[in-house]
C-alpha cells in the first residue's frame, strides 16, 4: 500500500498544474460521480521517493483491488 501510495501523491501535483495560458482552452466540466459509482479510467505520472517513472501509471493497473488516492496539497513546499 506505501508504494501505491508513493506512485500516486506526488503526480497528482504536476498533472494537476495548470498549462501554460497560450494552451488552455475551456473545457466542459466532468459530471459528477455518484458515490459508489466506478472511476472513470485515467493515467498519471507514476513517481517514488527516488523520482518519476518512465511509464505513467493508468488507475485500470489496479482492477480488482482497491486503491486511496490522496491529494497533499503541501507537499514539498515551505508552508
Amino acid at each position: 500500500m506505501t508504494r501505491l501510495r508513493a506512485m500516486l501523491t506526488a503526480p497528482i501535483l504536476a498533472a494537476l498544474a495548470p498549462a501554460p495560458a497560450a494552451a488552455q482552452q475551456p473545457a466542459a466540466p466532468a459530471p459528477a460521480l455518484a458515490a459508489g459509482a466506478v472511476a472513470p479510467d485515467f493515467a498519471l505520472p507514476g513517481a517514488t521517493r527516488y523520482g518519476v517513472l518512465k511509464a505513467p501509471i493508468h488507475l485500470s493497473d489496479f482492477k480488482g483491488k482497491t486503491v486511496v488516492l490522496a491529494f497533499f496539497y503541501k507537499a514539498r513546499t515551505k508552508g
